[in-house]
C-alpha cells in the first residue's frame, strides 16, 4: 500500500469522525484507540497486538508514562482499523517532555520511554519516578512491585488555613512556552497529514482533575495536594477553589488562543477535562456543586472554543453521571467519555434515548472491568455488537472501550472486540 493510498483511506476516517461529531450518520462507526490518555491501550497490550498482527518487532513507545500507555503506530492503526490519531502536549504527567527515547525493561517487556523517565527501586521492590526526571528531589510516583502503572505520591505539607494561598495551587498554570507551542504545531500537522481524525489534549483546562491535584509534575508542590483534602475543600473551601479555577481559566483561554493560531482546524476534537464526578453507584458531589463550582469555568472555555474554532469539546467523567449530563451539555461539552454503562443509571438504551441527539458518546463500546479482561471472545463480541446497535443509529457514537485497555487483557479478546465492530460496520 502506498503512502498516498494510506492517506486516502484515512481521509475517509476524518470525514467519518466529522459526520459523527455533527450527529449525522457516518458510513461506519469511527474507532478510537490511542487518541487520548483515557482512550488508550496499555503498553503490554500494544506489544501483544503487534505480535498478533505479525507487525515488525520493535519496542513500543510509552507516550503516557503515568498509566503506561503506548503509541498506536501507523502500521498497527491500519491493522486495527483505527480512525483517530491523538495529539498530546509535550510535558508528561511527571513533567518531563515526551521526546528523546531510551530503552526500559518493564515486567520483562522492553519498551521505549522518554529520556526524562528516571526511576529507582526502593527496598520493597517498588519503582519510583521523579518529577521532571530530577532525582535530587523526592519521587512523585510509585509503581508497586509487579504493577503495571504509577500512582501519584502525595507530598502534602501541613495545612494552615490562615496561610493558605491560592497561588500555591496555581503554580502549574503558566503561559505556554514557545517550545511547547512548536511541539503541538508539529504534532498536529503530522497527525492531520495521515488523513485520520484528530483528537488533541493541549492541557491546562482540567479543572479539579484529581489525577493532577497531587502535582506529580512538580518538584515541590504547595497548597492542597492531598486527594482527600481536595475533595473536602470542594465543599468547605469553595472560595479558595474558585480563586484557583479563575486563575486557571484565564491562563487556559490565553493559551488556547496561542495554540489555535498554530494548530487551526487541523484538530477536530479537544480533550478539555478529566475530572470524575461519578462513582460506580453514586456521585462525588451534587448537581448544585457542579453548577456552582465547575460549570462557570467549563462554560467559559467551551464558549471560547466554539466562538473561535471548529473544535468539538471532550469531557471525561467515569461513573454514574447521568444526572450531570444536562449540565455538561449546557456548559457546552460536545462529547462524553468513557460512558460507563455498568454504573447506576447509565444504561446505554436510556443514555441514547435521552441524550443521543445532543452529546456524542465516545466510549461505552465494551466493559473493561469484567467482559473485556475476563470474558470469552464470544462474550466480548456479543456485548460489542449490542452496544453498536444501541449507540450507532443517527451518528454521535465513537467506538472505544470504557476507559483504557488495561494490562493483562487477553489479546484474543481485544481482537474479538475489533472484529465485532468491523462486523457491525460491514452490515451497512
Amino acid at each position: 500500500m502506498t503512502d498516498t493510498t494510506q492517506v486516502q483511506i484515512h481521509a475517509a476516517s476524518r470525514e467519518r469522525l466529522l459526520r459523527t461529531l455533527s450527529h449525522q450518520q457516518p458510513d461506519r462507526i469511527p474507532i478510537d484507540f490511542g487518541g487520548s490518555a483515557v482512550t488508550g491501550v496499555h503498553a503490554s497490550c500494544v506489544a501483544a497486538l503487534r505480535d498478533y498482527y505479525g507487525l515488525e518487532k520493535r519496542p513500543v513507545r510509552v507516550h503516557e508514562p503515568f498509566q503506561m500507555l503506548a503509541t498506536i503506530e501507523e502500521d498497527l492503526r491500519a491493522a486495527m482499523g483505527v480512525d483517530v490519531v491523538g495529539v498530546y502536549s509535550r510535558p508528561s504527567m511527571f513533567g518531563f517532555p515526551i521526546e528523546d527515547w531510551k530503552s526500559w525493561i518493564f515486567n520483562g517487556l522492553e519498551v521505549l520511554v522518554p529520556s526524562g523517565f528516571n526511576v529507582t527501586t526502593d527496598s520493597r521492590g517498588d519503582t519510583l519516578i521523579y518529577p521532571e526526571g530530577d532525582m535530587t528531589v523526592p519521587p512523585s510516583g510509585r509503581m508497586p512491585q509487579g504493577g503495571f502503572f504509577f500512582d501519584a505520591i502525595i507530598r502534602q505539607d501541613p495545612i494552615d488555613d490562615e496561610k493558605l494561598d491560592p497561588e500555591n495551587n496555581t503554580e502549574e498554570f503558566q503561559p505556554i512556552s514557545q517550545a511547547d507551542l512548536d511541539f503541538l504545531a508539529r504534532a498536529a500537522h503530522e497527525a492531520a497529514a495521515t488523513g485520520a481524525g484528530v483528537l488533541a489534549g493541549f492541557g491546562g483546562t482540567a479543572f479539579g482533575d484529581i489525577a493532577l491535584v497531587p502535582g506529580p509534575f512538580l518538584k515541590h508542590p504547595k497548597g492542597i495536594r492531598d486527594v482527600s483534602e481536595w475533595y473536602v475543600s470542594t465543599h468547605s473551601r469553595q472560595d479558595y477553589i474558585h480563586k484557583i479555577f479563575e486563575r486557571q481559566c484565564d491562563v487556559a483561554i490565553a493559551n488556547l488562543e496561542k495554540i489555535h493560531a498554530v494548530v487551526g482546524d487541523l484538530v477536530q476534537a479537544v480533550f478539555i477535562c478529566g475530572t470524575d464526578f461519578g462513582t460506580q453507584t453514586s456521585a462525588f458531589c451534587s448537581v448544585n456543586t457542579l453548577r456552582n463550582l465547575y460549570f462557570p469555568y467549563y462554560k467559559q472555555v467551551n464558549d471560547w472554543i466554539h466562538t473561535h474554532t471548529p473544535w468539538k469539546t471532550f469531557k471525561h467523567s467515569c461513573g454514574a453521571v447521568s444526572k450531570f449530563i444536562p449540565s455538561f451539555i449546557e456548559a457546552g461539552f460536545d462529547i462524553l467519555n468513557p460512558v460507563q454503562c455498568s454504573a447506576t443509571g447509565m444504561e446505554p438504551e436510556k443514555l441514547k434515548a435521552e441524550f443521543g441527539d445532543r452529546i456524542v458518546f465516545w466510549g461505552g463500546g465494551v466493559d473493561t472491568q469484567k467482559i473485556l479482561p475476563f470474558g470469552t471472545p464470544a462474550e466480548v463480541r456479543e456485548q460489542v455488537l449490542r452496544r453498536c446497535e444501541i449507540f450507532a443509529p443517527g451518528g454521535g457514537f465513537v467506538f472505544n472501550t470504557i476507559h483504557n485497555v488495561q494490562a493483562n487483557t487477553p489479546v484474543e479478546n481485544i481482537v474479538a472486540m475489533l472484529d465485532a465492530v468491523h462486523e457491525f460496520n460491514g452490515r451497512n
